[in-house]
């Protein structure tokens, strides 16, 4: 058997979705086809890690088994080849071994498979499953055949192929990865500093810290990624990715970040050299009553409206920075830029503690479920010295690729981004250097439009030859309207 490709590993994957188009509504493909792929591959390499060790002991089967010698232990009848035998109550022989898997795994992969009723029979058939534990089968996904960087670029493709046919839903688990690419470069995370990102979705940014810090030659394996995720399906979803990514040291948690944040120690919140997040946009019953007296301190410029939690997001994020490294990059919409009220207050209080470094406008409709504009914000504890009470405004408005239903924010329009970012200069009609006296002449209004001016340019007319194409375009409605009269007087209309 030869290694698979990332193009037969990509249609394999596929291929698995398209067996249950019918019984399950796409939006749901992905709490089916994860925790199926991530049963198939650790089972794999269990058998490729017993033959290792049988080989290295002449044979030895009880050294073969010792957990020791295993990512994962896969318990005696929760085998891939066990759930492949059974002809009937399918369902129900993959629920059990996922039940049994976690349980001999609990301090990794405790609720990982998430929670689907895989014995219900209205919706999952012994056949629909046989034909997806087959197909699932045909390949053999050890480490010897795909590695894991294969794994989860394959991973990626599936996630985005099921963003793609769900585009409402898809901004609950998705960010286009240009954006979260744009936003780990901006942050530039280190070897041995700690990740956070409080709504992970299903990991992708925690995902683009580990690859930024390995392509840049840095060991990866010293970052500590941490994530929490309100949704139960998608949180599980985020633990296969990173797992399915080869990492190993990371803690994504299912929980209300807003309400009940799990990362702290009391009443102190956890903080971390770098967060990240692209949070709901505009989420309403977020959680105000709690934050009134929120007992982690993070009202620290006020609590905002009952109606809108962009500014909790934005405060739980600032309050979970480390005093000296923190700096964070997070998504919100435009309008988070402007509003007034609670909001207003809470946005005048941040810019006067001079933690806001730089404001990016992006384009309309990148992101799933929304066609509004969004922008990037991005916020330091302790910002350099020659950009200390300065905001940097950047209008990357026209960086995207216009298509019929989303547009496109491509990797050279992040390149870009990060370039003016990275200069952090005047550049006509792209980006501005503003004090923080003239934010607050502004009425700490944020919105870029106001720094950002665009030069108008006067295009010049030729009358002249604008006169001939008018008469030409008149000259070609007088031929068109003589065929049409000549075509229904054959037809007997006039």
């Amino acid at each position: 058997m030869e290694k698979i490709t990332l193009s037969e590993l990509e249609q394999y994957l596929w291929d698995a979705a398209n067996i249950l188009r019918g019984p399950v509504d796409a939006s749901d493909f992905k709490a089916y086809i994860f925790p199926l792929l991530f049963f198939k591959r650790i089972s794999d390499v269990y058998d490729e890690e017993y033959k290792q060790a049988l080989d290295e002991s002449d044979g030895d089967e009880e050294y073969a088994s010792f957990p020791e010698l295993h990512d994962y232990i896969i318990p005696e009848g929760a085998h891939w080849d066990d759930v492949k035998e059974k002809t009937t109550n399918v369902g129900q022989a993959l629920q059990h071994a996922f039940r049994e898997i976690e349980k001999e795994n609990q301090d990794k992969l405790y609720e990982i498979f998430g929670d689907v009723n895989w014995s219900n029979k209205d919706r999952l058939s012994d056949e629909l499953l046989i034909d997806l534990i087959d197909h699932f089968s045909s390949k053999n996904l050890s480490k010897k055949y795909v590695e894991p960087d294969m794994l989860g670029q394959a991973y990626e493709y599936l996630i985005k192929k099921f963003a793609d046919l769900t585009n409402r839903k898809a901004g609950e688990f998705y960010t286009p990865r240009t954006v979260v690419h744009l936003m780990g470069s901006i942050l530039k995370p280190q070897e041995k500093e700690s990740i956070y990102d409080p709504a992970c979705g299903s990991g992708g940014m925690l995902l683009e810290a580990y690859h930024y810090v390995k392509n840049k030659g840095g060991d990866e394996r010293t970052l500590k990624l941490y994530g929490q995720e309100k949704n139960l399906t998608t949180s599980s979803i985020a633990r296969i990715n990173l797992f399915l990514h080869g990492v190993q040291d990371f803690e994504v948690i299912r929980g209300d970040t807003l309400r009940n944040p799990s990362f702290h120690e009391g009443d102190m919140l956890s903080q971390f050299d770098a967060v990240i997040a692209n949070p709901p946009f505009s989420l309403s019953n977020w959680g105000h009553e709690h934050w009134s007296h929120d007992p982690f301190g993070r009202n620290i410029a006020g609590t905002p409206p009952k109606s809108n939690g962009d500014y909790a997001w934005v405060q739980h994020m600032i309050s979970s920075m480390a005093p000296i490294t923190g700096r964070m990059a997070i998504v919100l919409p435009h309008g988070a830029l402007f509003r007034g009220g609670a909001e207003g207050k809470i946005r005048k209080k941040l810019i006067e503690n001079d933690l806001l470094e730089a404001v990016i406008g992006l384009g309309p409709n990148l992101f799933y479920g929304t066609g509004i504009s969004a922008c990037i914000l991005v916020y330091r504890n302790q910002k350099n010295a020659a950009n200390k009470n300065k905001v940097l405004f950047i209008d990357a408005a026209e960086q995207y690729q216009k298509g019929r239903n989303q547009n496109f924010f491509l990797e050279e329009h992040a390149e870009q981004v990060l370039e003016w970012y990275e200069k952090f200069e005047d550049i006509e009609d792209i980006s501005k250097v503003v004090d923080v006296d003239e934010i607050k002449d502004n009425e700490f209004n944020l919105n870029i439009s106001r720094y950002v001016r665009k030069q108008l340019v006067v295009e010049e007319i030729d009358l002249k030859e604008t006169f001939q194409e008018l008469n030409d375009a008149y000259d070609e409605f007088l031929e068109s309207e003589e065929k049409m009269k000549a075509l229904l007087k054959e037809v007997g209309v006039l």
